[in-house]
């Protein structure tokens, strides 16, 4: 063996010996209150090194904070973002059937969705706050949500929230319950499915109209064949709802835009 293939082997057995072990993706569960109420939510992120990154407040489907949304959260995250999964119903209510998620989405919007934005907003706050136990960049935040937590961050950046990332929003509810709160800040991405029944022509003119009037920076993307839920693996067979189907071609398409919308806001910020 020549000195320099021995130098070469003695080099890269000292490289392997000293490379990390490979991180796991981190699953923590994080508490607040508003007021008297509790809520519980779960932080996600990999902490293969420590270099901060953005992070990204997930609203989850009306089911709330299961192990799909987690699942779901892991996928987003990557090595890319720290994602916190918000828990927008109170930590003792965890919906186990439609009908309960159902009522609990009711109940969000009881007040005119007043009480759904202040949740929304403290969720953001929770998550910037984690920037002492992770590697995070708190002045680096943007949103995302699917079905029902697609039309809460639309609520939230109606808040009037600041989100340097934007918010990008999965097959939500276009409409809004009340106006904004003030200026719409953030910039907007809304993933719609060309088919699904629950989002009229109505609600889209109207949502287009109402973005227009507050100057947003939005876009707004129809996924031909894509039905409500396109995003949702769990929902690739439901025999219980025809409009709520899993759509592979849209979904990839859609997370494609969303990390390209992410990428362009936080080079920005």
């Amino acid at each position: 063996m020549s000195p320099f293939v021995r130098s070469v082997l003695i080099a890269l057995s000292i490289a392997l010996t000293a490379a990390p072990a490979h991180a796991a993706m981190q699953e923590k569960p994080v508490e607040w209150t508003i007021g008297e109420e509790r809520y519980s939510g779960v932080l996600v992120y990999d902490d293969a090194n420590a270099i901060t990154r953005p992070g990204l407040v997930m609203m989850p489907n009306w089911m709330g904070v299961t192990q799909d949304a987690i699942a779901m959260a892991k996928g987003v995250a990557g090595d890319d973002y720290v994602v916190l999964i918000a828990d927008l119903y109170g930590s003792d209510i965890r919906p186990k059937d439609d009908a309960q998620a159902l009522a609990a989405v009711r109940a969000t919007y009881v007040d005119g969705g007043k009480t759904l934005r202040a949740r929304a907003q403290r969720a953001v706050e929770v998550l910037k706050a984690q920037a002492d136990t992770a590697p995070l960049d708190a002045a680096r935040i943007g949103a995302l949500g699917f079905c029902f937590g697609g039309g809460v961050v639309l609520e939230l950046v109606r808040s009037g929230a600041d989100l340097p990332g934007g918010a990008v929003s999965f097959h939500g509810n276009l409409d809004s319950y009340r106006p904004a709160d003030g200026p719409i800040t953030s910039s907007i991405l809304a993933l719609n499915g060309a088919d699904d029944t629950s989002v009229p022509a109505e609600q889209i003119m109207g949502f287009e109209k109402e973005m227009k009037a507050a100057k947003a920076d939005w876009q707004f993307v129809n996924f031909s064949g894509a039905r409500h839920c396109f995003s949702q693996p769990e929902d690739a067979d439901n025999p219980l709802d025809d409009n709520c189907l899993y759509n592979e071609r849209a979904a990839k398409r859609a997370f494609e835009m969303m990390h390209d919308f992410f990428r362009e806001r936080f080079a920005a910020s």
